[in-house]
């Protein structure tokens, strides 16, 4: 396979990959906040659903203002529904991963329901966007800039949101809700009231990766359009280690496992097509079994000293102190 092969399959797993950047930064947001957002399934499909919906029904007003109005609604959808587990884990302080649990299951039901006479019809979607000047870099260009805002707008926000978790004052604040809420408390910080707000943020940027499905990589609706993504997003917050460089470069690996897995079904023709989709999920899986396993020790001990150091810091994550954990705020 020559370099003008890999390009296009790179570029392809680039594009692919931004509704996950999106779902998998927002809950990076509500999980260093402390909040387990589980039902980010439901929320992507009944936001996917949503968007297109909107989209689709709005299209006399023209391409641009309809696409807008989908991504809208997609994002308050999703903020609903990170509201409830919010006010359901924060206020009624019942278990989050409960609830989350329920709302996943909820929102992909709904969205079947709601979504049926939208089942397979055409509906705008996003426009490619090739960047000027950019496009034309060697290499980079090919892979980075010739695709469509979208994309370009899941760049901008994994390069904010590492500045503001590690460069702003803010950033630091909602690390250590998430880390020492008592000391935040202490320092004069209303810790409900911020993990109200970062879970609703969070929420927002799954309700967008809903409508990104929809609305431009897989356009149109059908039932379970979205399947699996919502839980594969979960897995890859772990497996990126909260940290949203990290979560964002795995979520362009799941990406490049998918158009491997597409490249191969077109090679060996008689394989079932099952297991070409769903190699990339359980390879992603795997990965993580095997980052948090003794194996993976015992094998980096057998590298030179500095060099396992600096791939364990890679490789191994810590959650959040405080993630998941009842905050009591007199």
């Amino acid at each position: 396979m020559d370099m003008s092969q890999v390009i296009p399959i790179l570029s392809v797993a680039i594009a692919s990959s931004t509704p996950l950047v999106f779902a998998c930064i927002g809950e990076t947001i509500a999980e260093r906040a402390g909040v387990i957002n589980l039902s980010a399934e439901g929320t992507i499909l009944l936001s996917a659903m949503t968007g297109f919906a909107i989209a689709k029904t709005t299209e006399g007003l023209g391409t641009t203002p309809s696409l807008l109005l989908g991504f809208a609604g997609a994002a308050i959808v999703g903020a609903l529904i990170a509201l409830i587990v919010a006010f359901g884990a924060l206020t009624l302080k019942q278990s989050q991963v409960a609830i989350g649990f329920v709302l996943a299951l909820l929102g992909a039901d709904l969205s079947s329901f709601l979504g049926n006479p939208f089942v397979r019809i055409p509906g705008p979607t996003v426009p490619s966007f090739k960047l000027p000047f950019l496009q034309d870099i060697p290499v980079f260009g090919a892979l980075f800039f010739q695709h469509d805002l979208l994309v370009y707008a899941s760049y901008l926000l994994v390069g904010c949101a590492v500045i503001y978790f590690y460069r702003t004052r803010s950033g630091l604040m909602l690390r250590a809700i998430g880390e020492q809420p008592a000391a935040a408390f202490a320092r004069g910080t209303n810790v409900i009231l911020m993990r109200y707000f970062y879970t609703l943020f969070g929420g927002a940027l799954m309700g967008i990766a809903g409508a990104a499905f929809s609305l431009d990589f897989k356009a149109g609706w059908s039932h379970r359009h979205t399947a699996g993504y919502g839980w594969i997003a979960l897995a890859i917050v772990i497996f990126g280690g909260w940290n949203p460089l990290r979560v964002a470069l795995s979520c362009y690996l799941f990406g490049i496992l998918q158009s491997l897995a597409s490249v191969a079904q077109s090679t060996i023709p008689n394989m079932p097509t099952q297991v070409f989709t769903v190699a990339p999920f359980v390879l992603m899986i795997l990965f993580l079994v095997l980052s948090s396993s003794d194996g993976l020790e015992r094998l980096l001990n057998l590298l030179p000293p500095r060099i396992a150091r600096a791939a364990g810091q890679t490789i191994h994550s810590t959650p959040p102190a405080a993630l998941g954990k009842l905050f009591e705020q007199d």
